[in-house]
C-alpha cells in the first residue's frame, strides 16, 4: 500500500532474491486479494440484509470490515506513532471506528472496502518491475582483458582498478571508464549516450564503460574502478532521484495534514465541553457523529477512482501512467525538456545531402560509396548503403579504424572516410555548410580523385514541429537536451521550433538541468535512452518514449508512451489537466459537505442517520463525476 494512505511499502532485504510481483496472479497478491474479499463480503452482507438475515449479515459485514481495514489501518497507525504521519488513511480509520461505536457496521465495512480497493488499484498501476534500472549494469561485461607484464590476462571486471591497461577487441564492450592509449576505432555509445552516430576515438580520447568497440583494437588505460564508473554513477543518480520523488505527498495527504488533527480536536471539545454543560451521553454521541461527519469518504474514494479511470483511459491512446501521484503531477506541467536522439529524431541516420565534385554526378558518388560501405557494420555505412541499393559489388575491402574504408569497384580504387582523413579540397565550403546543418559528412575519392561529399543525419520525426507548436499553444515551454554537438542540435532545433537548446551534455548534466528547471516550475522530461534515466527520475514527471526505449529509461520514468508519436505529449497533458479539474471538483464538493455537516452535527440538527445518508449521496455524486475521467478524447 502506498504512502497515500499513510502506509509504507516494505523495504526489501539486501541480497534477498527479487520477486517478479508483476507476474503474480491477483489471487496470490494480498494487496489485491484482501480488498477483493472485503468487497465480496460487503456485497454478500447487503444481499443477506435485504433477505432478512440481519444477524448473519452483521457478521459478514464485520468480515468485510476487518479484511478491508487490514490493508490500511496498521500502516496508518504505524505512520502516526513512529513518524507522526497524518494521512488520509488515518482519518478513514477514525471515521470507521466512529461508525462502529455508533453501531453502523455496514457503513464502516463500505468505507473499508471502497478505500482499500481504490488504493489497491492505484498501487497496482504503480507496481512496475525494478529490473530495468539494474539492467544498466549488465552493459558492463563480466570479464575484461588487461595487459600485464607484456602478456594479456583475463580478469573479473569488478576487480579492475584505475591505471590498468584494457585490451578491447572489435565487438567487445569497454569494462570501465578509461582513456585510449593506442589504436583508433569507432565506438557505439548508443546504449549509454543515446546518440546513433558512432563516436570516433583516437589516443587521448575518453571512453565510457559499456561502449561497444565497433572497429579496430584499442588499448585503454582505466580511470575508474570496475565497480565505480559512469554506469554505476547513473544507477546511483536514478535511485537518489526516485527516493526524493517518493517523499512528495499526494494531494489527499496534503489535505489530511490539517484535517486530521482539526477533526480530532473538535470532536474532543464537543464531547468534553458539551458534557460539562449538558447530558454527557448526548454530547459524546454528537462527538462521534462529528467524527463520521468529518469522514472524507467522498474524497478518499473519488480521488483514487478518478485517477484510476483517467489512467485507464490514457492507456487506450498509448500513454501508460505508473501512479496516481504521477498523474496528479502531470496535469500541472508547464515546461518540457526533450531528449534529441530517438525522441525528436528517428534514431535512423539517413543520407540527407550529396555534393559531387567536378567530373562526377550524384548517382556516381552514391554508387561508389555504397559499394564499399555495404561491407561495413558502421551505422553511417548502413545509411549510405541503403541510399544506393543497386550499387556494384566491391572487392579488396580494407577498413582503417577511425578513418574510413576502401575497396575496388569496377576496377577503380574507392575510398570513403571522414574529412579528417580525406582532404575536402574544393568541397571544403560545402562540407562546412552541411556540418552547420547538423549533417555528418564523409568524403569519397575514386582513383585518388575527390568524387564528392555525402551528408548523413538523423532526421526529425515529421510530427515534431506540430507537437512543439501545440505545446506552446497550451502554455508549455520546450527545451532540447542532448549529448550531441551544439551545431547539430541547433540545426535540428530550428526545424523543430525549439528556442532553448542545451547540447554536449553528460547524463549528470541533464539531471542537473532538469532538477533546476523543476525547482522553478513543474517540468517533465522525455527521453528514451539510458543516459536519460537520471533526468527522467529527477523531473517532476519523467516520460519514457516508445516501447523500444531502454529498460532503464522506462523504469525511471513516471509515464511511458507505447509509441513514438510526439503528438501524444500535448494529448497526455490535456488529458491529465482535465482529470485534475475533475479531481479538484470532487475535492471541493467533498470538503464542502464536511464543512456543512460539521455544525449541523454539533448542533444536533442532523443525527447519525442523516449524516450517513448525505455522505452516501455525496459518494455517488463524486464517483459519477470521477468516472468522467475515463472518457478520453481521441
Amino acid at each position: 500500500m502506498s504512502a497515500a494512505c499513510g502506509c509504507e511499502a516494505p523495504t526489501p532485504t539486501p541480497g534477498a532474491p527479487e520477486e517478479h510481483e508483476e507476474h503474480r496472479p491477483w489471487w496470490r497478491d494480498a494487496a489485491i486479494l484482501l480488498p477483493a474479499l472485503s468487497g465480496l463480503a460487503f456485497l454478500t452482507g447487503l444481499v443477506l440484509e435485504w433477505s432478512g438475515a440481519g444477524l448473519v449479515a452483521t457478521v459478514v459485514f464485520w468480515v468485510g470490515l476487518v479484511l478491508g481495514a487490514w490493508t490500511f489501518v496498521p500502516g496508518a497507525l504505524r505512520g502516526l506513532f513512529t513518524r507522526g504521519r497524518l494521512g488520509i488513511g488515518l482519518l478513514m480509520t477514525i471515521s470507521a471506528i466512529g461508525a462502529v461505536i455508533l453501531g453502523y457496521i455496514e457503513e464502516a465495512a463500505a468505507l473499508a472496502f471502497l478505500y482499500s480497493i481504490a488504493e489497491a488499484l492505484e498501487d497496482k498501476a504503480m507496481d512496475r518491475a525494478r529490473a530495468g534500472l539494474r539492467a544498466l549494469l549488465k552493459l558492463v561485461p563480466e570479464t575484461a582483458t588487461i595487459r600485464a607484464g607484456g602478456a594479456t590476462v583475463e580478469v573479473e571486471a569488478k576487480d579492475l582498478r584505475p591505471g590498468q591497461v584494457l585490451v578491447v577487441r572489435p565487438g567487445e564492450r569497454v569494462a570501465t571508464d578509461g582513456i585510449v592509449r593506442t589504436g583508433r576505432s569507432s565506438l557505439d555509445t548508443s546504449a549509454i549516450t543515446g546518440e546513433s552516430i558512432p563516436e570516433e576515438v583516437a589516443p587521448g580520447d575518453e571512453v565510457p564503460a559499456g561502449a561497444i568497440n565497433s572497429a579496430g583494437a584499442l588499448e585503454v588505460e582505466t580511470t575508474a574502478a570496475g565497480t565505480d564508473n559512469s554506469l554505476t554513477t547513473l544507477v546511483d543518480l536514478v535511485e537518489q532521484a526516485q527516493a526524493e520523488k517518493g517523499d512528495r505527498a499526494r494531494i489527499a495527504d496534503r489535505i489530511a495534514q490539517p484535517l486530521v488533527p482539526g477533526v480530532m480536536i473538535l470532536a474532543v471539545l464537543v464531547g468534553v465541553i458539551g458534557s460539562l454543560l449538558g447530558d454527557p451521553e448526548t454530547w459524546i454521541t454528537r462527538a462521534l457523529v462529528v467524527l463520521v461527519a468529518a469522514s472524507p469518504c467522498a474524497l478518499a474514494i473519488s480521488v483514487p477512482l478518478t485517477v484510476v479511470a483517467a489512467i485507464g483511459a490514457a492507456s487506450q491512446f498509448g500513454v501508460v501512467i505508473k501512479s496516481g501521484a504521477a498523474f496528479e503531477r502531470l496535469g500541472g506541467i508547464r515546461h518540457l525538456a526533450v531528449d534529441k536522439t530517438g525522441t525528436l529524431t528517428r534514431n535512423q541516420p539517413e543520407v540527407t545531402g550529396v555534393v559531387p565534385a567536378d567530373g562526377f554526378d550524384r548517382a556516381q558518388v552514391l554508387s561508389f560509396a555504397a559499394a564499399v560501405e555495404q561491407q561495413s557494420t558502421h551505422p553511417l555505412a548502413a545509411a549510405i548503403a541503403a541510399a544506393g541499393p543497386e550499387a556494384p559489388t566491391a572487392s579488396d575491402i580494407s577498413e582503417e579504424a577511425g578513418h574510413g574504408i576502401g575497396g575496388t569497384v569496377e576496377g577503380r580504387r574507392v575510398l570513403v572516410g571522414s574529412p579528417r582523413w580525406i582532404d575536402a579540397g574544393p568541397l571544403k565550403a560545402d562540407v562546412e555548410r552541411m556540418e552547420s546543418e547538423g549533417q555528418t559528412c564523409v568524403l569519397v575519392t575514386v582513383d585518388d580523385a575527390l568524387a564528392g561529399a555525402i551528408g548523413v543525419r538523423d532526421e526529425l520525426r515529421p510530427e515534431v514541429p506540430e507537437a512543439v507548436q501545440t505545446l506552446r499553444a497550451n502554455d508549455v515551454e520546450v527545451s532540447m537536451l542532448t549529448g550531441d554537438n551544439t551545431r547539430t542540435a541547433r540545426a535540428l532545433a530550428v526545424i523543430a521550433g525549439i528556442d532553448d537548446v542545451r547540447a554536449e551534455l553528460r547524463p549528470e548534466d541533464k539531471a542537473s538541468i532538469v532538477a533546476e528547471l523543476s525547482s522553478k516550475t513543474p517540468t517533465a522530461m522525455i527521453g528514451d535512452g539510458i543516459n536519460d534515466a537520471p533526468a527522467l527520475a529527477g523531473a517532476t514527471v519523467g516520460i519514457a518514449m516508445g516501447a523500444t526505449g531502454s529498460d532503464a529509461a522506462i523504469e525511471s520514468a513516471d509515464v511511458a508512451f507505447t509509441g513514438h508519436d510526439l503528438r501524444l505529449i500535448p494529448k497526455a497533458l490535456q488529458h491529465a489537466r482535465r482529470g485534475s479539474r475533475i479531481i479538484n471538483q470532487n475535492i471541493v464538493l467533498s470538503l464542502a459537505i464536511i464543512i456543512v455537516l460539521m455544525p449541523l452535527a454539533i448542533s444536533g440538527v442532523l443525527g447519525l442517520a442523516a449524516v450517513v445518508l448525505v455522505h452516501e449521496v455525496a459518494e455517488v455524486i463524486v464517483i459519477l463525476n470521477g468516472l468522467r475521467a475515463a472518457q478520453a478524447k481521441r
